[in-house]
């Protein structure tokens, strides 16, 4: 079952202003060690939590929280887009991915 590894403060804003939180999920898999992934939920409770693929494996959970712990804001860029295409490719060949800008919450 996935635990919610770390939230962070940092947001990812589209081009058209919605706002989304990155978070780290975790799993742990049969042979113990630990897979982890981000999703990214909006702010509005509207539209849909957005989610990569697996992003890193860990030997275990403190070593997956370390990882989490050390994430960039440049990161969640690459990781937004990456999870939108994911979106895109689920449910349309034709939608094109939004530019991001990472920002500080206030």
């Amino acid at each position: 079952m996935a635990e919610l590894i770390l939230e962070y403060s940092t947001s990812i804003t589209t081009a058209d202003g919605q706002r989304f939180i990155p978070r780290t999920y975790g799993e742990e898999r049969p042979d113990g060690t630990w897979i982890g992934w981000l999703e990214f939920t909006p702010t509005d409770g509207k539209g849909t939590t957005l989610r990569t693929e697996r992003e890193t494996t860990q030997p275990n959970k403190f070593a997956l929280e370390y990882w989490a712990s050390g994430l960039e804001p440049i990161y969640f860029e690459g990781a937004f887009e990456r999870a939108q295409r994911l979106l895109g490719s689920a449910t349309s060949a034709n939608e094109g991915t939004k530019s991001v800008q990472a920002q500080a919450n206030q």
